[in-house]
């Protein structure tokens, strides 16, 4: 995987980072596999705004995801790995010995031709998932259920990935992305190896125009707001912002809202660090 830093021929490309794309291997998607996404522009079922800054972009086709990798024990094959716009990650397509097709996220290192396999008894390769209590400790896993039979929920984006740390009893205790500790069931399904395209973090847009093509809007500061606009706005002249804080007047930059009295917290060993 690699990046690639444009020629300044024009002022949008002058600071433009691009992907090389050099792990994609064709650019046809699996018509069966695609389902149409509407965008709704921010608004609700009532045609009201309640997410502002966004509207517009390119029109898309939604990938439909195997999460839950529960065709235990039949080979697959991996046809292609290709760009999927609705995810950061890239995505793989798995040609099955029954003939059935699924996209799954693809790992990084994961090659056309390769063979994976989920479930349990499977060899500890790249791709494969299998469940918590099967894999070693120390084994670097992305694609992480929550709860037996949910579908992968963690580590799913590019370059994600968990480690496996330990084992006790029904619980495996896995370090995730954010660096918070926790007890996972070990029925739990993971894939072995860390998310693609790692390089994603590198790019950089290079003009306001590629945030519009994405369905986004231009993002207002609270500073420069009017004080019944938000709780930063007002002040003579260019006042700052006081103490930073949301539209709804939470705290920003440290505040914990997590609940005290969640039901996962027995389950969290360590918080994810600042």
């Amino acid at each position: 995987m690699s990046v690639r830093k444009l020629k300044p021929i024009t002022p949008g490309q002058r600071f433009r980072v691009v992907n090389g794309y050099d792990a994609i291997t064709t650019d046809k998607p699996e018509k069966s596999l695609l389902a149409p996404r509407k965008r709704t522009g921010g608004r609700n079922s009532q045609g009201k705004m309640t997410m502002r800054y966004r509207g517009g972009g390119h029109k898309k086709r939604y990938r439909i995801i195997d999460f839950k990798r529960n065709k235990a024990g039949i080979p697959a094959t991996v046809a292609s790995i290709e760009y999927d716009p609705n995810r950061t990650a890239f995505i793989a397509l798995l040609n099955y010995q029954d003939g059935e097709k699924r996209y799954v996220i693809a790992q990084n290192g994961l090659q056309v031709g390769q063979n994976l396999v989920s479930g349990s008894d499977v060899a500890t390769e790249i791709g494969n998932a299998m469940p918590l209590k099967e894999i070693p400790l120390g084994t670097v896993i992305s694609c992480i259920e929550l709860r037996p039979g949910q579908g992968a929920v963690m580590a799913r984006s590019a370059g994600a990935f968990a480690q496996l740390i330990a084992r006790e009893g029904k619980y495996a205790t896995v370090k995730l992305p954010s660096g918070e500790i926790r007890m996972i069931l070990s029925e739990c399904m993971a894939t072995i190896g860390a998310v693609s395209n790692s390089d994603h973090q590198l790019l950089v847009s290079g003009k306001a125009g590629r945030k519009r093509w994405l369905g986004r809007r231009p993002r207002t500061r609270p500073v420069v707001m009017n004080p019944v606009d938000h709780p930063m706005g007002g002040g003579e002249g260019r006042a700052s912002g006081g103490h930073p804080r949301s539209r709804k007047g939470i705290p920003a930059k440290g505040y914990r809202t997590r609940s005290k009295t969640k039901a996962s917290n027995k389950f969290i060993v360590e918080r994810r660090k600042k």
